[in-house]
This record gives structure tokens, C-alpha cells and sequence, in this order.
């Protein structure tokens, strides 16, 4: 495909059943953002998590809320909506859920940030002061039960926290690679001159990084920032290298108008090369998007756009708005040769319409392989409601232009 070419509207096309998970209220304001989702592969069990607001505001946020979704075949069945009680801090609203599953203890980390209450982003930026914490609660038994809260700001960050204006995680799932070690990307608004006059006011860009945890989750620590690019909300997936060799991706936000790529070969320490994607472009004010990898299908030989699926060890799909204007029209995009620059096809639009952030989960592999996305969606605005839409490999990969 042409460099550009990911960018021009694809074809619409709906996977199995969208459910509407959380719903904004019409009378009071009470509203869902931010979808995180993770697949328990031990369970069978999707975990949908959100933040429950006051208003769509981000200074409105209170708390996240979570729904279990039992899966038998394509079809999940979902349980109720549960407050998570034991993610707060006093005086703080919590925002941004991150989980992320350890196979071999079979836990859940579920991170987020805490903000003083009344503190808004902005407020931090302009004046230099930190107002958030780095938290997370876990579970041992699938979600249905959650620990304490854990408050890991001072021993995971190893920067100066007077030089970050603030930072967050996701947000969207983490991941463990194949080596065992846990990620968590991260961004931090990071400030290059305090400025002193008539007003106080500080120079901050944002760039994205990662937390990591090579001991099960016991410790966590911080990678080197990306300064390359201004980069934000961002995740990550691990690639198979043309050495056979891991490599972790990183697709983050930009003010730059383009989604920005990056790899690292150290596990997430550093990402040491980055680009600006100009197949996949942001919406004026940009939007978060999310990212997993998979294996290639056996069987991508007899699909009838074979011909333009390259020979790579791990593919990638991508999830994101796909107009040049607005959060409308949420498109699923595919990368078959991803270590390759301007090789994302031309996305398949999952949800018509206003659509905002996502995240996606890969289960199951070969022919029963399945896609899980959680998004934002509705009818005037992509903040009305919160939905989840299943669908299968083969579906995806034959459905598309």
C-alpha cells in the first residue's frame, strides 16, 4: 500500500452484537470515559473497566467501575456494574484504569492515578506542581475481589518529580512479554524552563515512557522518557524481531497531527527509534488509541486478500477515530509487516458515528481466535455511552477493503 493510503476512510463493517456496557445518565451528568479492557485467558473472562464522572469533564472524574464478561464461544455474557471501592485515595478522584494480567500467579494489576480533588491538568501544566499519585489495586481471583490500594509513586519513579509537571498511565491495558516482565505505559509532562515574571508559568512537553516489573509485580520502576516527539497517551505490543529477538511497540498520541511509532529493544527502558506515522492521523485535538499484537493465521494463504499480507512473525491491529476532523467513525486497522514503516492498510470502521477512546484484547488462537474492543460511542457525542463488540479473526481479515 502507498504511504497515506491507511488514512482514507475504509469500509464499514460491525463484528458480532455491540452491547452498551455504561451509559451516560440524562438527567444529573453521570457519565462513563476511559474503557480499559483485559482478557483472563485462565477465566475465559473479560474485564471492562471505566470512569464514573459527574460530568464528561475530566476534573469530574470520582471513581473507576468494572463489569465482568463471561465468554462461551462469540458471545459474552456480562454481569453487573461494580464500583471499585478500594481504587481511591482521599481527596483524590481516580482516573485512567491500566490493567494488566500476570499468567503464572494469575493477578490482575489494575493501575490508575489518583488526583487531588479540584487540581485540573491544566492547572499542573501552567504551574509546575504535580497533583497525581501512581496507584494500583490487585486481584487473585479474576476480579471478583480487589487488595487495598498501593501507592507506588516515590519507589517506581526514579526522575525527579519536581521536573514533571504531571503524568499518567494508559490509558488501556498493559502487558506482560514474553520474558515475564510487566508493562505499563506512561507519560509524563515533563518541564524544560520554569519561566519567572509578572506570571509564573512552565515550558512542559509530554512524552511517553513506560513502568516495568521483572519480579511479578513485587517492584515496579521507570523507563527513560521518549524526547524525540511529543508523545502522550500511548500503548504498547510486543513484536517478534528479524533476529527472532523481542522488540516492544510503542503507538502513541501526538499534538503533531500523526500517531507517532516507536520500538525498543531493552523491554521498554528506552525506545531509541520513533517516527511519525502519516497513515494514521489524529483529529485536530487528537484521541487516545489502542494497539495489540498476534500472531499471523496458518491459514492467511487462503484468505482472498492474500496477496497484499507480507510474511511477518507478529501483526498488529490498531484501533483509533478514523476521520481527519472529528472523533467519528472508530476504524480497525491492520499492519502486517510492522516493523516496516507506512504498512497499515486502509481501516475496516467498526462503529459509524461519534467514537472516541478504545481498547482492545486478543483471545484465544488459530481459528477460534477472537477480538474484544470496549469503546466510546454514541448518538451526538462519543461520551454517551461505553460499548464492547466482539469479533473473529477470520472476519475481520476477509472483511477487509
Amino acid at each position: 500500500m502507498e504511504a497515506g493510503g491507511a488514512g482514507e476512510m475504509g469500509e464499514a463493517w460491525n463484528g458480532t452484537g455491540k452491547v452498551v456496557l455504561f451509559r451516560q445518565e440524562t438527567l444529573g451528568g453521570l457519565t462513563y470515559r476511559i474503557p480499559a479492557l483485559l482478557y483472563l485467558p485462565s477465566e475465559s473472562t473479560f474485564l471492562a473497566f471505566a470512569e464514573e464522572r459527574s460530568s464528561p469533564r475530566d476534573e469530574d472524574a470520582k471513581f473507576l467501575v468494572m463489569r465482568r464478561g463471561q465468554k462461551a464461544g462469540k458471545t459474552v455474557k456480562w454481569g453487573p456494574m461494580a464500583p471499585l471501592e478500594t481504587a481511591t485515595l482521599p481527596g483524590h478522584r481516580t482516573m485512567n484504569p491500566c490493567p494488566v494480567y500476570e499468567r503464572n500467579s494469575r493477578t490482575v494489576f489494575l493501575f490508575f492515578i489518583c488526583v487531588e480533588s479540584r487540581v485540573t491538568e491544566q492547572q499542573q501544566i501552567s504551574k509546575g506542581e504535580n497533583a497525581a499519585r501512581l496507584c494500583y489495586i490487585l486481584s487473585r481471583n479474576g476480579g471478583r475481589t480487589w487488595s487495598p490500594v498501593t501507592d507506588v509513586t516515590e519507589r517506581a519513579i526514579t526522575d525527579n518529580l519536581r521536573k514533571w509537571a504531571t503524568f499518567a498511565v494508559g490509558p488501556g491495558h498493559g502487558l506482560q512479554l514474553s520474558s515475564g516482565r510487566l508493562v505499563i505505559p506512561a507519560y509524563a509532562y515533563f518541564i524544560h524552563r520554569r519561566c519567572l515574571g509578572r506570571s509564573f508559568r512552565c515550558w512542559t512537553k509530554p512524552h511517553c515512557f513506560t513502568f516495568h516489573s521483572d519480579d511479578g509485580g513485587k517492584n515496579w520502576t521507570q523507563g527513560q522518557l521518549l524526547k524525540t516527539f511529543q508523545t502522550s497517551e500511548c500503548q504498547v505490543a510486543e513484536l517478534t524481531g528479524r533476529d527472532n529477538r523481542p522488540v516492544l511497540y510503542c503507538n502513541a498520541r501526538s499534538p503533531d497531527r500523526y500517531r507517532i511509532e516507536a520500538f525498543s529493544t531493552d523491554g521498554g527502558d528506552g525506545f531509541l527509534e520513533s517516527f511519525l506515522s502519516k497513515q494514521l492521523f489524529e483529529p485536530p485535538s487528537g484521541c487516545q488509541g489502542s494497539v495489540v499484537s498476534f500472531s499471523p493465521p496458518a491459514e492467511a494463504s487462503a484468505l482472498s486478500n492474500a496477496a497484499s499480507l507480507k510474511n511477518a512473525a507478529s501483526w498488529l491491529i490498531f484501533s483509533h477515530p478514523t476521520s481527519r476532523d472529528t472523533r467519528t467513525d472508530l476504524g480497525i486497522y491492520l499492519n502486517t509487516s510492522p516493523l516496516d514503516p507506512g504498512s497499515w492498510k486502509a481501516p475496516q470502521v467498526l462503529n459509524p458515528g461519534p467514537s472516541g477512546y478504545s481498547d482492545l484484547a486478543v483471545c484465544g488462537e488459530g481459528k477460534s481466535r477472537l477480538f474484544g474492543c470496549l469503546f466510546e460511542c454514541g448518538q451526538s457525542h462519543s461520551y454517551e455511552e461505553i460499548a464492547f463488540q466482539v469479533f473473529s479473526e477470520a472476519e475481520f481479515l476477509a472483511g477487509g477493503p
